[in-house]
């Protein structure tokens, strides 16, 4: 496996590392750690408003930071530490990343040829509902809460006009690369 390059103070995800690639989105200062302060920056940058962004920060930094920081004691800053993330998977998911934070093709293929039923490249909001219940471990409240709290926001920010999630945006939201793009796309509209 690769190793997480630091340039510097600057920390780099790993090339095939797409949960890292995906987290280090909301690492604003790139240091490879991620505060309460950045993932509201982040949010807010991807065009959520001041209390999805608040609540986003106090959920994920709370239920990460302990998990990421192996070894290390309790901090009140709940610091998430990047090249740790793929530590804090939780169940319930896709299985699209794998117990290392690569990306698993064939499982995110398998996300839209089971529950792609209306277009074979976006899901609509039933479908949605259908892949969550369908990825619902038994006895795994806080993995589905986190599973739930994932895909409803990423529909609520990228469905098209149509209430269609996108195959080409759920990929980009693994690779992170849609948080960049959601990024501009917000900036643009402050500066035509």
């Amino acid at each position: 496996m690769a190793s997480s390059i630091s340039t510097g103070d600057k920390f780099v995800p790993e090339e095939d590392n797409f949960l890292q690639r995906h987290v280090a989105f909301f690492d604003r200062n790139k240091d490879g750690i991620v505060y309460p302060s950045e993932t509201f920056q982040g949010f807010r940058a991807i065009g959520c408003g001041y209390l999805l962004s608040g609540f986003a920060s106090l959920f994920i930094n709370l239920g990460l930071s302990s998990k990421t920081r192996p070894g290390k004691g309790f901090s009140f800053s709940f610091p998430i530490e990047v090249k740790n993330i793929h530590l804090a998977k939780h169940g319930s998911d896709s299985g699209v990343y794998d117990k290392d934070g690569r990306f698993v093709a064939s499982k995110f293929e398998e996300i839209f040829a089971k529950h792609a039923n209306t277009h074979h490249d976006a899901l609509t909001n039933e479908e949605l509902k259908q892949l969550l219940n369908a990825n619902k471990e038994p006895n795994d409240r806080k993995g589905w809460i986190a599973a739930y709290t994932e895909w409803k926001i990423l529909y609520f920010l990228c469905k098209d006009k149509n209430g269609l999630l996108h195959k080409e945006t759920v990929r980009a939201a693994y690779d992170g690369s849609l948080f960049e793009q959601l990024e501009k796309q917000k900036a643009s509209k402050k500066h035509p």
